[in-house]
């Protein structure tokens, strides 16, 4: 009998995950966001609130199809007094950087005094790609000394994506890890807990759940079903408007 020595596990999924990296890679063509399509003028008015959504994956900046896209587009609608609503793709954090120096920027001198920093309110909230993106934008504002008011994780995808830094407020993290390749960030945890209130670690188990999920290539369904399920969700972006809602009335 010929023996054999049976392959890690990790070896055997290193394909699947390149795959999914190419897949995912695979929208790079597409002229991606710019500067322009910023809509919102700047600066802000002193206690506006603007809410920044980071798109997952490879999704363009307006889809509207996806969770990230779809909170958006019905916060806009809502029309609600002093609060400004933006999509940002994952890989453009420094586009995002741009925007929000400009919204603090009151004086139009280029620089951020104390007052500036803290004078707009805000929310930052994203899916896989865009959920880590939402933890390193973050670090970089805290650099800054910039507040905000509150991070959402929706199954974050990304290294280093668990430490929340301190000048973030309050901090929530939806994920799950039933997948068969893809999970989420299962423990956010605070920099500095006396300065960052963690409302949550949530659990989701989609293996026996039955979400209704939107039109996908084969290639895009094939390894992520559980992740693509948080995404398509309604009572897990019902739950992420009422945070950020929340979040707005503070005072």
């Amino acid at each position: 009998m010929i023996g054999f020595t049976r392959k890690p596990r990790s070896s055997m999924l290193a394909p699947f995950v390149l795959l999914f990296a190419l897949f995912e890679l695979s929208g790079c063509v597409r002229r991606g966001q710019r500067y322009s399509d910023i809509q919102t003028p700047t600066p802000l008015r002193r206690e506006d609130t603007l809410i920044l959504g980071f798109m997952g994956g490879r999704d363009s900046w307006q889809d509207e199809d996806v969770g990230v896209g779809r909170l958006a587009a019905k916060l806009r609608k809502a029309e609600l007094n002093g609060v400004h609503v933006e999509t940002v793709e994952n890989l453009k954090r420094g586009l995002a950087l741009k925007f929000v120096k400009h919204s603090l920027d009151c004086d139009g001198n280029g620089e951020l005094d104390r007052f500036e920093r803290s004078s707009v309110r805000l929310i930052l909230y994203g899916q896989s790609f865009g959920g880590a993106a939402v933890v390193k934008f973050a670090r970089q504002l805290n650099e800054l000394a910039v507040p905000v008011l509150l991070t959402v994780q929706i199954d974050s995808v990304g290294r280093g994506d668990e430490m929340i830094p301190a000048n973030v407020t309050a901090a929530a993290n939806f994920y799950q890890d039933t997948g068969r390749l893809i999970g989420g960030a299962k423990n956010i945890r605070a920099t500095d807990p006396n300065r960052t209130a963690i409302l949550f670690n949530r659990r989701i188990d989609y293996r026996n759940s039955d979400v209704q999920m939107r039109r996908l290539p084969w290639y895009k369904k094939a390894f992520r079903t559980d992740h693509l399920k948080m995404d398509n969700d309604p009572d897990v972006w019902q739950e992420v408007e009422l945070l950020i809602l929340h979040a707005i009335e503070q005072e």
